[in-house]
């Protein structure tokens, strides 16, 4: 049996002339401490507990008490607990407090209302170490949990989530986009679903509120900031009619297909050459564009057609990308405005018109001269050309 005091402490006296009053007497203390044997199982203190919980939570929601009558802090007395029963689902797990020996009964994964209001765990108690052979675990090492769930206002679910959808880059404003589908968890409350815009970076997009469709505000750019990898991204909410109202987070990525709807650029835009260069090599030009292929290069690139004796400039091509402005002669210190088109390969074309500014510079010992003490420089011939269409047009 269990004692106050598992020690005992006896002092041993020895006389000899077999004890004689005129003998000498010792004395030694013996100390005998007292094993405690695991002779008594522990017991749950009432045979039904109670517990609450919300759907969708974790954590402990009940303790679970037991009495056992073997020494505190020893294997005898710290109890061990296991649910043998009512948890297919593995939802719930039960674990010894190591200071008041209670067993902690903790939801792990979150119970759904609508699947089960209530649960029913079976749960036995036993020790660490072994009852001796005499003894067994009876009725009372075994205890029932009954466990209610409350009903809570989940927000809607959106399916899919992500939702994906493909659409031309130039779809006109108002098309449809998407009609997206949320549904509600709390089949029980029948309640109505609204929904909105939450992100939509470009402000490209609006939702119809009870019907969920999506449709275009605004011409969607696959050329964009807002999209990446041909990908742009927005968010939309549904919107219960609880009370308080609970909120759904819906994912919408759209990828967008391109259209021709870039022009080529030209760089660089400015240029300098000598006036008595040898080198009449003006500069490698670069074309890029913001399209895909096959809306890109090759690219097409051409002088807009001199008129006249007095041809000044040649454009090559080097490659589907680059061209070079070569001079045929050269010209006097001045700037040159060069028009040049560069076209891409898209179907239809786009063409770009502009103009590559050239500054014929004075070098002297190394140094390059290219303040503009001449006018803009047009040849003659041009002018006249130019005033004498006019002329025509003006008067037929």
């Amino acid at each position: 049996q269990t004692m106050e005091t598992p020690k005992y402490e006896l002092v041993i006296e020895a006389k000899d002339m077999g004890g004689l009053d005129v003998g000498l007497t010792g004395t030694a203390t013996a100390t005998i401490l007292i094993d405690d044997k695991n002779d008594h199982p522990p017991e749950f203190t009432k045979k039904e507990f109670q517990a609450t919980v919300k759907e969708g939570v974790t954590g402990v929601i009940v303790n679970l008490t037991v009495g056992d009558r073997d020494d505190p802090a020893t294997g005898a007395w710290r109890a061990v607990y296991t649910i043998i029963n009512g948890n297919p689902g593995q939802s719930f797990e039960i674990h010894t407090n190591p200071q008041t020996n209670e067993g902690m009964l903790s939801v792990v994964k979150p119970l759904d209302y609508e699947i089960s209001a209530f649960h029913t765990l079976l749960i036995k108690v036993e020790n660490e170490d072994p009852l001796i052979p005499d003894i067994a675990y009876g009725p009372s090492s075994t205890a029932t949990v009954q466990i209610t769930v409350e009903d809570v206002n989940e927000g809607p679910v959106f399916h899919p989530n992500p939702m994906t959808v493909t659409k031309q880059e130039n779809i006109p404003i108002g098309s449809v986009v998407l009609t997206v589908n949320a549904t509600d968890p709390d089949t029980l409350q029948h309640q109505t679903i609204r929904y909105s815009v939450y992100k939509d970076p470009a402000g490209w997009l609006e939702i119809n509120p009870t019907n969920g469709t999506i449709g275009t505000t605004a011409v969607l750019d696959r050329e964009s900031p807002y999209v990446q990898n041909n990908i742009y991204t927005a968010l939309f909410l549904a919107i219960d009619s609880g009370n308080p109202p609970a909120t759904g987070t819906g994912t919408l990525h759209i990828t967008l297909e391109d259209v021709n709807d870039n022009v080529p650029s030209l760089y660089p835009t400015l240029a300098k050459v000598c006036d008595d260069a040898k080198d009449l090599r003006v500069v490698i030009l670069g074309a890029s564009d913001k399209d895909l292929h096959p809306n890109t290069d090759p690219f097409k690139f051409e002088l807009s057609k001199q008129s006249g004796p007095e041809k000044l400039w040649r454009i090559t091509k080097l490659n589907n990308t680059h061209a070079e402005v070569i001079l045929l002669q050269n010209l006097k210190k001045a700037n040159y405005n060069i028009p040049i088109s560069v076209t891409d390969s898209g179907k239809p074309p786009l063409t770009n018109n502009t103009e590559l500014k050239l500054q014929v510079c004075s070098c002297k010992k190394s140094k390059m001269d290219c303040s503009a003490t001449d006018a803009l420089h047009i040849s003659m011939t041009l002018i006249l050309l130019s005033l004498f269409s006019l002329f025509c047009k003006s008067f037929p």
